[in-house]
């Protein structure tokens, strides 16, 4: 097994003692948002499929909107876009859909 140079981890790793607080952020905000898009998406499913009454619809509805909301604020604070969100996989494209 042929070993790696220790300074190949480090190179790829790219942290900066300044912005690992809001890179970290970044991270957790993009799966987040990648939840937030699943459960989104299961919902209006779920909606099409007439599985929730009116009630439910309207649970469902305000809390992803207040999900929305809080996760607008957190990219502010953190002075992120949620374009910046959307990691580019490179090959396999990006994480989220870019209609966003």
């Amino acid at each position: 097994m042929p070993e790696t140079p220790p300074n190949a981890l480090a190179a790829h790793l790219k942290t900066d003692p300044d912005t690992v607080e809001r890179d970290l952020m970044k991270l957790v905000l993009t799966i987040v948002e990648l939840l937030r898009q699943l459960m989104e998406r299961t919902a209006i499913h779920r909606v099409d499929q007439g599985d929730l009454d009116d009630d439910q619809e309207e649970r469902i509805g305000m809390t992803l909107m207040i999900l929305q909301e809080r996760m607008e604020e957190l990219c502010g604070r953190y002075n992120l876009t949620m374009d910046e969100l959307n990691l580019d996989l490179g090959p396999l494209g990006s994480l989220l859909p870019r209609d966003l």
